[in-house]
């Protein structure tokens, strides 16, 4: 079955994540996608190692499926041109680097509409494209730290960085859906435009309800390590043999929990009537929580919560995530083979459903400057020129 975006030609000059996956995400969707690298490799496809072949790393497998890839340096006149060549095919370009070193490489909006009046470019930075930090560099981390969320997770002590590159996804996802829109308004419309993301955008709208909070009550909450502060109980909880997350929401769940724990007497108690405050005495239900999960296996506590009703979830290593039933059954992870890798690379599928015109994984990642050649001659260069091309390292 085609794929939707069938016919849509992308040119990802992204790096790292919030640039790569936007483009992947599209060619999941059908659009074919070429990675533009550089001639050595970009620093992004060395990162977590898996692969001997060519060095290539797990993000980098991720995030660059369905892609060709063509190595250029565009920095020499005939660089510029293959670059120029290209652009004039390409209904997207994907950039995610500040507006200084798009207007250097010449990927800029001004530029790119040049040699294609109709293009769309998909552009996106840390801190946007106004105010003081407009120009600055800055990577996920930074934009988590900056949004509130650091200081609320972990404790009063000590701020803590969540591990997974939320924001970078997150950046990469809304992108997407941007390229989408802009191509929806093209067809009305005939005319191109520059989407623009910014992961501290991204950040902020992730941590929205405490920065509202924050403006309108003046609350100045603190990091409560995993227990939650808007709902209880609300926490991580050892067991006999591991830990669990359990989370009760909303007045009948609470009621099933009560009745689970045999703290049927709470239901009445004036400080625990709405999951606010419930949360505010979030330290009282941890404890009969605590209590509760330290006499049961992990497996004895999910099954009677499970027969609750009430949400809970066991605490992963990444090695027991991945050998999880719901996971393993459920369709989410792709084992793709790549040249090199000891075991196929378990790729998460295409994260978002759609029945009708569902999204796939038809190539691996590509090798570096593997379809250099074959995009080259797409674009009208002989071999010879190629080969001209690769003696001074312009691919």
């Amino acid at each position: 079955m085609p794929g939707v975006l069938e016919g849509i030609r992308v040119v990802d000059f992204g790096r790292y994540i919030a640039g790569p996956w936007c483009a992947g995400l599209l060619g999941d969707f059908g659009a074919e996608v070429i990675r533009v690298e550089k001639v050595d490799g970009g620093e992004d496809r060395f990162i977590c190692k898996v692969s001997e072949a060519d060095a290539s790393g797990a993000m980098f497998l991720q995030v660059n499926r369905n892609k060709r890839c063509l190595t250029l340096d565009p920095r020499s006149q005939e660089g510029r041109e293959v670059q120029r060549r290209l652009v004039a095919t390409a209904d997207i370009v994907v950039a995610n680097m500040p507006q200084r070193a798009l207007e250097m490489l010449g990927i800029d909006y001004d530029s790119l509409s040049k040699i294609k009046p109709n293009i769309i470019l998909v552009s996106n930075t840390c801190f946007g494209p106004a105010g003081p930090y407009a120009q600055k560099l800055g990577f996920d981390g930074l934009a988590q730290a900056m949004c509130g969320n650091m200081h609320l997770t972990g404790d009063p002590d000590t701020s803590m960085k969540s591990y997974s590159p939320w924001v970078d996804f997150g950046t990469a996802t809304l992108c997407a859906l941007g390229a989408v829109i802009a191509l929806m308004a093209r067809h009305r419309t005939g005319k191109g435009q520059e989407v623009q993301g910014a992961l501290l955008a991204t950040a902020l709208m992730t941590a929205s309800p405490s920065l509202i909070e924050q403006a309108v009550n003046r609350p100045n909450r603190m990091a409560t390590g995993n227990r939650g502060q808007l709902n209880a109980p609300s926490d991580v909880f050892a067991t006999r043999d591991g830990h669990i997350m359990i989370l009760v929401s909303g007045g009948p769940m609470y009621r099933r929990w009560a009745k689970l724990v045999g703290e049927l007497h709470w239901l009445e108690d004036e400080r625990f009537q709405t999951d606010d405050s419930r949360g505010e005495h979030g330290e009282i239900f941890s404890a009969r929580m605590a209590d509760w999960c330290a006499e049961r296996t992990t497996d004895q506590a999910l099954s009677e919560l499970e027969a609750a009703r009430v949400p809970a979830g066991p605490v992963y290593t990444p090695q027991q995530a991945l050998e999880d039933p719901q996971v393993t059954e459920g369709g989410f992870l792709e084992d793709v083979e790549y040249p090199g890798a000891p075991r196929m690379p378990p790729l998460v599928s295409t994260p978002v459903r759609l029945l009708g015109s569902p999204g796939e994984i038809r190539s691996r990642a590509p090798l570096l400057g593997e379809h250099t050649d074959e995009i080259l001659r797409e674009l009208g260069y002989s071999d010879q020129d190629t080969e001209n091309l690769r003696a001074a390292r312009v691919v």
